[in-house]
């Protein structure tokens, strides 16, 4: 960080001595004087303030919180959470990330405490195997919440697959009533 800044200072002064030769009359620069050095020192401050501010914003890392600040908000590294509705668990960041598994609702999840906006870093097992990658934030809850919660998503794919099974079967009064039903459960 302290080198970045130097440079832009230091790119600031080469800015401001090229600009105050090219705006200003010659005769301030014969010999040294108050004029020359303020016109130098402010546009070398004005300069480095500016670039220092455009390097930070366009080469700053996105910060990670390690351990949360607002409880309920942020993860909590090793803290237990469930999958709320199906949830992609991706290789990085955002939707357009590699997906390495699909969690079904009430699937455990451990947060690793990293995170980059609603991405949190979490572990879970799938398949038989530990996964780790990064989740929305936004399907996860605490684990400690009702399991009441985690249940519905789950009766109402099982009724949608055993409504599409009477489709199958051509029974459409079946297949209604399971409709029907499915509706009530959302």
């Amino acid at each position: 960080m302290a080198t970045t800044t130097l440079l832009a200072y230091c790119a600031a002064l080469v800015l401001s001595l090229a600009l105050a030769a090219w705006l200003t009359p010659r005769a301030w620069w014969r010999r040294a004087n108050a004029r020359a050095i303020a016109v130098l020192a402010g546009g070398t401050l004005l300069f480095g303030a500016l670039f220092g501010t455009l390097v930070d914003a366009v080469f700053r890392q996105p910060e990670t919180v390690g351990v949360a600040q607002a409880p309920g908000q942020l993860p909590v590294a090793g803290q237990r959470y469930r999958a709320w509705d199906y949830l992609n668990l991706r290789a990085d960041v955002g939707v357009g990330a590699p997906r390495l598994a699909t969690l079904v609702p009430g699937t455990r999840v451990t947060a690793s405490g990293r995170h980059q906006g609603d991405w949190w870093q979490v572990s879970a097992v799938v398949d038989g195997r530990m996964r780790e990658g990064w989740a929305s934030s936004l399907w996860l809850r605490r684990a400690d919440e009702t399991a009441s919660r985690f249940v519905r998503p789950l009766q109402a794919h099982r009724v949608e697959v055993q409504a599409l099974d009477a489709l199958g079967g051509r029974d459409p009064n079946e297949a209604e009533g399971l409709v029907h039903r499915h509706r009530e459960v959302r």
